[in-house]
């Protein structure tokens, strides 16, 4: 909390209006602490062409509130986590076991989730009480889930830091990887993991039916111009961040939602980045 406290006064120090309001100070805080997250992962979901895979853990956080409703849950963000980490060591191993395409693997496990939420959630009319998860609400943030951003953050900085080099040569070459005996199963399923609990605690900021395109604009924008893997993280973490700001602060003017926002601005960054980078790597 006193981390929050300083950055509350730094704010008060900023000479416009939106930056001395607290929910505000809260939702800027939580931007700059989650999208440099999100541009990380999303040049490895880009890289191993997981868009579907993200998106079926996005829509996953449907059942999971469903089943923390069934359970008691007041807050359902722990059963929304342990289903999505469920979910995403379930469709690794599946990956291998099963002879279906990873595709066809992926849609039959996003018809299933998606269908059993709503299901569960529309009993009564209750369906309703959950759309704001659908959208997210940035602007709600508390400076407990805050806290869990900056523990987030951390968490990737520093799986990207003892990971990263395995976790890069395994999404380029996985024959190669294990020949450096890299244990590639391990290093793609404990990104799985790290990714869905990234995009499940994120579900709020951003809101189910888009967090998924968030987590893919950044980096496939940098792609177009990077050069080389550093360049392309670097990008993405960049592009993640403006984005993000940008968004915010915009959505604060237009009276929008920051969520969606933030996501046209990122689409419009993937925009502009098409001509440069074709003229780039002529």
């Amino acid at each position: 909390m006193a981390i929050i406290d300083v950055w509350h006064r730094m704010m008060d120090l900023l000479p416009f209006s939106w930056a001395h309001y607290v929910f505000m100070k809260n939702a800027l805080l939580a931007v700059l602490l989650v999208t440099p997250c999100f541009g990380l992962l999303g040049t490895m979901v880009v890289n191993n062409r997981m868009a579907f895979f993200t998106d079926v853990l996005g829509h996953s956080a449907l059942t999971g509130i469903a089943i923390g409703v069934l359970l008691g849950f007041y807050d359902p963000t722990l059963p929304m986590v342990v289903l999505a980490i469920f979910l995403a060591i379930g469709i690794n191993l599946l990956k291998d076991r099963t002879k279906a395409s990873a595709d066809t693997v992926l849609g039959v496990l996003f018809a299933f989730i998606v269908a059993l939420g709503i299901v569960i959630l529309s009993r009564q009319g209750g369906f309703v009480k959950y759309t704001s998860y659908l959208i997210g609400d940035i602007l709600a943030v508390s400076p407990q889930q805050v806290t869990w951003f900056f523990a987030i953050a951390i968490v990737v900085l520093l799986y990207w830091y003892l990971v990263g080099n395995s976790l890069i040569l395994t999404s380029v070459n996985p024959s190669l990887a294990r020949s450096r005996r890299i244990n590639t199963f391990f290093v793609e399923t404990s990104f799985t993991i790290l990714l869905a609990l990234v995009v499940v605690i994120s579900i709020r900021l951003v809101g189910i039916l888009i967090i998924n395109s968030f987590l893919v604009l950044p980096a496939a924008a940098s792609r177009n111009f990077a050069r080389n893997m550093h360049s392309y993280s670097l990008g993405a973490v960049i592009i993640s961040i403006l984005s993000g700001i940008t968004g915010l602060i915009i959505s604060y003017y237009w009276g929008t939602a920051s969520g969606a926002t933030i996501v046209l601005f990122a689409a419009g960054c993937y925009a502009i980045s098409i001509l440069p980078g074709r003229w780039l790597t002529k």
